[in-house]
């Protein structure tokens, strides 16, 4: 039977869509399932309850997630409440500052909905602290994509696997 990877995430100057096409492109690779990518407004609750596991990919914004990103946790949290038990997740953040209060913000949420933490939260920095830095577009270097990359073929894996 055929796993569903979903990875849902927003991105407003690139950095985060970069890490989950990493991400998603990794996981392809892998028989046995299905990855989706759905952007975090586009998301809703029918697509959380249709997929195996989950990745959560935001900016950090004024240290906390994205307001997109927390709008599809509003929008699909009490929908979901009890029905998603047990599934695994991985989370990646891409930070300007040091991204731990999003990072704490999407663990709680998935704590909430009892999700498994089967990898670390990524955090990649950008070190962009002047207005001109933070709203430019964002290249993510090949270590940290790799390490995206990591994150996407080893959920796909061990969905495939039924390892999760």
């Amino acid at each position: 039977m055929m796993k569903k990877l979903l990875i849902v995430y927003y991105s407003y100057t690139g950095g985060t869509a970069q890490m989950v096409e990493a991400a998603a492109t990794a996981g392809q690779g892998e028989d046995g399932t299905e990855i989706c990518v759905v952007r975090a407004e586009d998301c809703q609750p029918e697509d959380m309850l249709s997929a195996d596991g989950y990745i959560f990919a935001t900016p950090e914004n004024l240290a906390a997630i994205a307001g997109v990103m927390k709008a599809f946790f509003d929008r699909c949290y009490y929908p979901l409440l009890g029905k998603i038990e047990g599934r695994p997740y991985a989370a990646m953040i891409c930070a300007g500052s040091d991204g731990e209060n999003a990072k704490k913000q999407v663990e709680r949420i998935a704590t909430g909905w009892r999700l498994k933490k089967v990898i670390d939260s990524l955090i990649i920095c950008t070190h962009a602290q002047t207005e001109e830095e933070i709203l430019a577009q964002k290249t993510i270097g090949p270590t940290d994509l790799a390490i995206c990359s990591e994150i996407g073929a080893t959920l796909s894996a061990g969905l495939a696997m039924g390892v999760f």
